[in-house]
């Protein structure tokens, strides 16, 4: 295989946003190796999300994720879907920006509702009140995304594969 014209992609947003469906048709289009923080997370721990947030908690979990991200500096080729929590660890932020290109994928608060509400496999959604939960998370984590991202896409009303082709040009254009 080709080494990639680019050093990595890191896609971060909010649950929903498209992150791993994106990241594996950008990785083809680009040629380089999709990674997936949360997978790297449950091969890590040797069990799934859900398991770790109940039986190890969410800063287990951060810590790990913290851990996977750090293992990928150096690396080029990439293309990395992170979990949607990444960006709340302050060091990630200067982590993902030292990974390479990072793009936020991002998406109406209605929609991604929409979309996170069919998965009961969001632990972080497992309130009395999930809809007002997801809504306080949207507003604190997206001035932090924000932060970070070299380019914002609205994936409200596109497909995963316009939104894959708008990240390439995007990326492209920017001497990626």
């Amino acid at each position: 295989m080709n080494t990639p014209a680019y050093a990595n992609v890191a896609l971060v947003g909010f649950m929903g946003s498209g992150k791993s469906s994106v990241g594996r048709l950008i990785a083809r289009s680009l040629g380089g190796r999709f990674v997936d923080t949360d997978r790297l997370v449950v091969d890590h721990a040797g069990c799934e999300i859900t398991e770790i947030f109940a039986t190890r908690g969410e800063a287990y979990f951060r810590s790990v994720e913290s851990g996977v991200l750090r293992a990928l500096l150096g690396e080029a080729g990439l293309v990395v879907a992170t979990g949607g929590g990444i960006v709340t660890v302050a060091e990630n932020a200067g982590a993902l920006t030292e990974l390479g290109y990072v793009v936020w994928l991002d998406a109406s608060e209605e929609v991604i509702w929409e979309r996170v509400s069919r998965n009961s496999n969001r632990p972080l959604l497992h309130t009395e009140n999930p809809r007002e939960t997801m809504r306080r998370l949207l507003e604190a984590r997206n001035p932090m995304y924000q932060a970070v991202a070299n380019l914002r896409v609205d994936t409200s009303t596109l497909t995963h594969a316009e939104v894959a082709e708008i990240v390439c040009r995007e990326m492209r254009a920017a001497g990626k």
